[in-house]
């Protein structure tokens, strides 16, 4: 569910289009015959940018690879939690979850928790928001071992405000305001990575400051709007959220030509260095980006009448590891001298990988849970395993709201966390209504 706020813009209420990419995109493929197509290419110049062109025979999909009817031989549960019915999850760290409870009262409308994922509690840590008598509301949450990063919203008069905090495994700190904003700009997506917290600030596509860049912020947890610093700036709006891994984040930043062109970028939380890039063919807009195992992967809701083997509908990821490509690299010049200078952006190695297509409507971005890609399906998530071409689905239980099991972790961990709500009621029994979120590990 969306809520409505001035001049058009919207809050989040359900995780990343969660029920737009279940539900609506698939709806939409049916009611158009089958095909939701992007406009034709138009050509630009592409000369200062490796593009993506991948073959249509280097990109493999499920349904080339055989389904196991058993998943036990490939994870095992070590969590299984109770929570609030409604609760939303997040997790990017092998410790601890970020929480969004549901209240019973319109004040506060929800509540933060922190999910600690080997015992199953999961304390409130900030029962109302920090603005509640100004008219605030808590409506969206990120966190890892080391602090937590949230947005409150002022939904009649048009503003938001986002706040960080420390956490040192027991006890969190005092919030911290890092930025505040009105309607004129999309409440910002966010995350936590290392020590720091991440937000985006992209302008209303049609409001008075549509012209404006759209930025990637960074602070250390706890600290002032003074400590808040620009990481990244887009001449352009972004298209994804922010992709948490443990030391890194991915954003999806326009490029500098005339044309509209994304390029997938992996941006190191320390430093603030670029990575490795990845460039799209125009106008080709995806609807999640990360990065793991293999490199770069990421998602299209929509399908394209152009670019070969990367313009259908589901979520792209290369099938071998590809070797990073940062932006700026070191040469020697005439004089014997090294020095360090601009590369072109995008990485040519990605265009003669091996792809594979996880053939489903994407509602969720991917993640990696050892040698598994994990990725949401229809109602269940599934892990790849590449070496063995099979993939398998983790069991769904009965009485899941109609997205199923959903996955809430992000990058690169030992293990993945995955939740769904469920409202059942058996023929011999009492009703269920919780939130179940279960902890798995890959079996070596």
């Amino acid at each position: 569910m969306q809520i409505p706020l001035p001049n058009g813009n919207k809050v989040l209420l359900t995780r990343r289009q969660l029920l737009y990419g279940a539900v609506g995109a698939g709806a939409l493929l049916v009611a158009g015959g089958g095909a939701a197509v992007v406009t034709q290419l138009n050509k630009d110049d592409s000369g200062d940018f490796n593009v993506l062109e991948v073959p249509e025979e280097a990109v493999a999909t499920s349904d080339d690879f055989s389904m196991l009817d058993d998943s036990s031989n490939n994870m095992v549960l070590v969590g299984n939690f109770e929570l609030p019915y409604g609760t939303l999850v997040w997790a990017n760290d092998d410790s601890v979850a970020a929480c969004l409870l549901p209240t019973d009262t319109a004040k506060p409308l929800t509540q933060i928790a922190l999910l600690f994922l080997g015992s199953g509690e999961y304390p409130v840590v900030r029962e109302t928001a920090v603005s509640q008598d100004e008219g605030f509301d808590i409506y969206d949450v990120r966190a890892n071992s080391s602090g937590l990063i949230w947005t409150e919203v002022d939904i009649l008069d048009g503003i938001w405000r986002i706040y960080s905090a420390t956490f040192d495994g027991n006890e969190v700190g005092q919030p911290t305001l890092l930025d505040e904003g009105t309607s004129d700009w999309e409440t910002p997506t966010i995350a936590t990575v290392g020590s720091y917290a991440f937000w985006q600030v992209l302008p209303q596509a049609d409001g008075p400051k549509s012209t404006e860049d759209s930025l990637l912020k960074r602070a250390p947890f706890g600290s002032s709007q003074d400590a808040a610093e620009v990481v990244y700036t887009s001449h352009g709006r972004m298209c994804t959220p922010p992709y948490a891994l443990h030391d890194s984040v991915v954003i999806t930043p326009r490029t500098e030509t005339g044309g509209v062109r994304y390029q997938l970028t992996h941006i190191d939380a320390q430093s603030g260095e670029v990575l490795d890039t990845m460039v799209l063919p125009t106008s080709m807009k995806p609807l999640e980006a990360g990065y793991g195992n293999t490199g770069f992967m990421f998602s299209f809701d929509a399908i394209y009448n152009y670019g070969e083997g990367i313009a259908n509908l589901g979520t792209y990821v290369p099938a071998s590891e590809i070797t990073p490509q940062p932006l700026m690299q070191t040469i020697t010049n005439e004089r014997g001298e090294t020095e360090e200078v601009m590369g072109k952006p995008g990485n040519e190695a990605y265009s003669g990988a091996p792809w594979f297509r996880f053939a489903r409507t994407p509602s969720a971005a991917p993640a990696w849970c050892g040698k598994y890609l994990m990725v949401k399906s229809t109602s269940a998530v599934c892990g790849i395993d590449f070496d063995t071409q099979q993939y398998f689905a983790l069991e769904v239980k009965s009485g899941t709201d109609s997205y199923g099991d959903y996955l809430a972790s992000t990058g690169m961990g030992e293990t993945v966390v995955t939740y769904s709500n469920i409202d059942y009621q058996p023929l011999d029994g009492d009703t269920q209504k919780y939130c179940l979120v279960r902890v798995w590990s890959p079996i070596s």
